[in-house]
């Protein structure tokens, strides 16, 4: 990537987010960082497992969590697009244990409301920010165009 190019992506990372954009961004962050305590606490304090470290399970609880968390701490939209598919993990987690455990229903419940606040949050912040950014997908029929005349 040439020097004009990384500046370029510099300079757009430092535009002003427009109001409902600092809200989606808040949303998603805060929902990020509740969701990583909470899976941590869940495991360690609230509910740790009788035959595993809990401490050793809390950690391989929140690897995934802190894979994105780089990119989602800089506000970058992509990120907070693909670390959605990490988010699913958790869902599919919380609705397990909600539908199989009734003595942690209560604890699923925060994960579900937590898992899917900052899937929320990262959807609409990612679309709104790059909208602001004019960063936007191509249209199929313009990206087969594109490969048939490369290839051609």
């Amino acid at each position: 990537m040439s020097e004009m190019q990384t500046e370029d992506r510099t300079d757009h990372l430092l535009k002003e987010l427009q109001p409902t954009t600092k809200t989606y961004r808040f949303l998603a962050l805060s929902a990020n960082l509740g969701l990583l305590a909470w899976v941590a606490i869940w495991q360690i304090f609230l509910s740790p497992h009788p035959h595993i470290n809990s401490t050793t399970l809390a950690i391989a609880w929140c690897i995934p969590l802190l894979l994105p968390l780089p990119g989602i701490l800089a506000g970058k939209p992509y990120t907070h697009a693909w670390a959605n598919f990490i988010l699913m993990f958790y869902f599919l987690h919380a609705l397990t244990i909600l539908y199989l455990d009734g003595g942690e229903r209560w604890l699923a419940l925060v994960e579900l409301l937590l898992a899917s606040g900052a899937f929320v949050g990262n959807i609409l912040y990612a679309r709104a920010r790059g909208k602001e950014l004019g960063l936007k997908l191509k249209r199929l029929s313009e990206v087969e165009k594109q490969e048939k005349s490369t290839y051609e």
